[in-house]
């Protein structure tokens, strides 16, 4: 039986209205009572995941886990007890706050506990309104950040050719970084081999799972890694087009109609 589901948020667990599903609460608290772990994987950090957590009974619990920061982090929700980190060079992500003030893009850089965001337009606070908390910064270098662990940085344009543009002109300094996009809206750069497949390993190996007996689930480019290491990599029904290949099975119903549901009816209720 499989042992771990590692599963997107935003646009997969998540409905558009940020909820989770009734049918998806109740199909996630049967695994409990099978040893199977549901492990929320977000490029969110871990403690704005605490609204989700407490919708499926599981904050502040032991012996349950959150993959947050694109797999920068793993946390048990006890206390948010950091098991492992892995983020990116102040150097590094002075560069990427610095070349981001010449694009049209808002700048999001992560810190363990907190996310500063330049060029904070309107749009932007809409769309993270009720996800995560983020600080608005009007600072032109990250001076104010020296000292601090910085897990990720990313650039927000709803236009996806021009974030792939951006990512040519970046190749210069993306060499020992993770490139990803999510959510329609994002291009992430973590540290090299910094993703949700690493993450999702990591745990796996923390908790002495094979990988065989892993799901992932997800819709979007920065669930990849995870959708191609898991045992059972699954898209719901609105995963980007791309990526339906790299899928081994692809939901019927999508984020707003309890896909997760599905997954765990199918191949885990089902089986027993």
């Amino acid at each position: 039986m499989y042992k771990i589901i590692a599963c997107d948020l935003d646009e997969t667990l998540l409905r558009r209205d940020r909820k989770i599903s009734e049918e998806d609460k109740k199909s996630i608290a049967k695994l409990k009572d099978l040893g199977v772990k549901f492990v929320p994987a977000s490029g969110r950090n871990y403690v704005s995941i605490d609204a989700q957590l407490k919708e499926l009974g599981t904050f502040d619990a032991e012996n349950e886990y959150v993959i947050s920061f694109n797999g920068g982090a793993i946390t048990e929700n006890k206390n948010h007890k950091l098991l492992h980190f892995d983020g990116i060079p102040f150097e590094l992500a002075e560069e990427f706050y610095r070349r981001g003030l010449t694009y049209d893009v808002c700048v999001h850089v992560y810190t363990l506990d907190n996310v500063y965001a330049y060029n904070f337009f309107q749009n932007e606070k809409d769309y993270v309104a009720g996800r995560m908390a983020v600080q608005e910064t009007f600072e032109k270098n990250l001076d104010f950040l020296k000292g601090q662990e910085i897990v990720k940085c990313l650039y927000t344009n709803t236009d996806r050719n021009y974030l792939q543009k951006i990512a040519k002109d970046l190749e210069d300094i993306t060499g020992d970084v993770d490139v990803s996009y999510s959510s329609n809206r994002y291009i992430e750069f973590n540290r090299r081999g910094v993703n949700k497949g690493a993450g999702l390993r990591k745990l796996a190996e923390i908790l002495g799972v094979d990988m065989k007996d892993t799901i992932a689930i997800g819709d979007n480019w920065n669930d990849a890694s995870m959708i191609q290491a898991a045992g059972l990599g699954v898209g719901v029904a609105n995963v980007v087009p791309d990526m339906r290949s790299i899928c081994d099975y692809i939901c019927e119903r999508d984020c707003e109609n309890s896909a997760v549901s599905e997954v765990i009816q199918k191949f885990i209720l089902d089986k027993i």
